[in-house]
């Protein structure tokens, strides 16, 4: 899973016990886009220019287990109604940090569907 370098330096910051907002269920959004625009580490949004949409955490999300970190949020009919072609994890709801992005199709969603997103990244070193 691509990391951008604004994921990379918050967990460098992070690491040091510096003031950061955390990726926790008052913060963190799992955002989709219609964008097939390919993935770069310099990004610090999705790429799709109008179609786009973060959604918070459902209860007792995220999750964290050993080298594991689970991030859910459910899209409810009015949400997201378009091609989900990019996906990445935020600290906010319309700013801070784009943690990762990947690009791939996950089919269009409709009013008519209520879709439940969810993430699992896992952390290892090399």
């Amino acid at each position: 899973m691509p990391i951008t370098d604004a994921g990379r330096d918050y967990l460098a910051q992070a690491g040091i016990g510096a003031s950061v907002t955390a990726f926790n269920n008052a913060n963190a959004h799992i955002g989709v886009g219609d964008s097939t625009t390919a993935f770069a580490v310099g990004q610090t949004d999705l790429q799709a220019s109008t179609n786009k949409t973060r959604k918070a955490m459902d209860a007792t999300y995220p999750s964290g287990g050993v080298n594991v970190l689970t991030f859910r949020s459910t899209f409810a009919t009015g949400d997201a109604n378009f091609a989900w072609q990019e996906w990445g994890v935020f600290n906010d709801p319309s700013a801070g940090i784009m943690l990762n992005r990947k690009v791939e199709s996950l089919g269009t969603k409709t009013s008519t569907q209520t879709w439940q997103f969810t993430v699992v990244l896992t952390i290892t070193a090399a």
